[in-house]
């Protein structure tokens, strides 16, 4: 079989779920290898890369990986690209991934297609572009195919590969140094999932009416095990952090449940969230653009309605 590379997200040496799902996306098409960049690979990181798909681990942990910003990556991967000729390469459509994949399409050559959230085993990449307006199907004609996927299009599944490992020595050039990490800052975490690779996100709008009603949203999201997530209106109006903005000048999710409340459904907003597995909409005016997207839409007050849910979703734990 083909192989495909896949490129490990990890945060201090745990592999990240979008990780899982580019291996489960992988394996239908091809024989997927994960790709270690950086320190803090372990037997336990092999073990949960091996768990879903990969057959062969490339690990590169040289700490100048991780000293220097993007470049050593995608010259990592272009010496891979070189020496194993891969049928594709996928990374995770995060703001560094999507840097990587330019990096690596111009370093070989290559076609890059980004936003994908869904590739068929032609490798034929569904995309949503021009803001969400307009759904189309790409594919790369030129090179190696690289593909940035986003998170949340494809449930991980488990499925053992081989796990075979292979050490990868990589010489990074003076221009991958150019630019060096000085300092890291960690950043205060709460029990809530990460917005993009969230499974379920709750977001509410310029309905919300302040930063203090936002609680309601949090509540629900809690009791969902949710992510919370704001539009444009509510960020801007200074209600919620702009780290939470979903949409075009936001971050865009592709969830398996989204709950907009209090949300229009302006295109600017629907360019980051419209393909979602599920939407449900609540909003007290019934022409509200959002109920076009909705899968399930609820007329009234998301004052009354988003308290009683929770309550509901409470009970039944």
């Amino acid at each position: 079989m083909a192989e495909i590379l896949v490129l490990v997200e990890h945060v201090d040496g745990e592999v990240k779920k979008v990780t899982l799902e580019l291996l489960t996306l992988a394996r239908t098409l091809g024989s997927p290898s994960a790709v270690w960049a950086g320190p803090g690979y372990s037997e336990a990181a092999k073990a949960r890369l091996a768990e879903y798909g990969a057959d062969k681990i490339y690990v590169a942990g040289s700490q100048d990986i991780a000293d220097h910003v993007v470049a050593p990556k995608a010259e990592l991967l272009a010496r891979l690209v070189s020496s194993a000729s891969p049928a594709a390469v996928l990374v995770a459509a995060t703001a560094e991934g999507k840097e990587v994949a330019g990096r690596l399409a111009i370093k070989t050559d290559s076609g890059v297609l980004t936003d994908a959230v869904g590739l068929s085993d032609a490798l034929v990449a569904e995309q949503s572009i021009f803001g969400g307006g307009v759904n189309v199907r790409s594919k790369v004609v030129k090179g190696t195919p690289i593909v940035a996927v986003r998170p949340n299009s494809t449930a991980p599944e488990a499925s053992a590969g081989a796990g075979a490992e292979e050490q990868v020595e990589v010489e990074l050039s003076d221009a991958a140094k150019a630019a060096r990490v000085v300092e890291r800052v960690a950043q205060d975490k709460g029990a809530r999932p990460e917005l993009t690779e969230a499974a379920i996100v709750v977001s509410g709008g310029r309905g919300v009416g302040s930063a203090e009603n936002f609680a309601i949203i949090e509540k629900l999201a809690d009791a969902l095990g949710a992510a919370v997530g704001a539009s444009r209106a509510a960020t801007d109006a200074g209600w919620y952090p702009h780290q939470f903005q979903v949409g075009q000048t936001g971050k865009t999710v592709s969830p398996q449940l989204y709950i907009a409340a209090g949300i229009s459904g302006a295109i600017q907003h629907r360019a980051g969230m419209q393909t979602a597995k599920t939407i449900v909409a609540i909003n007290k005016d019934p022409e509200a653009p959002i109920f076009e997207l909705a899968d399930y839409g609820i007329v009234g007050d998301l004052h009354q309605i988003v308290p009683q849910l929770t309550e509901e979703v409470q009970k039944r734990k």
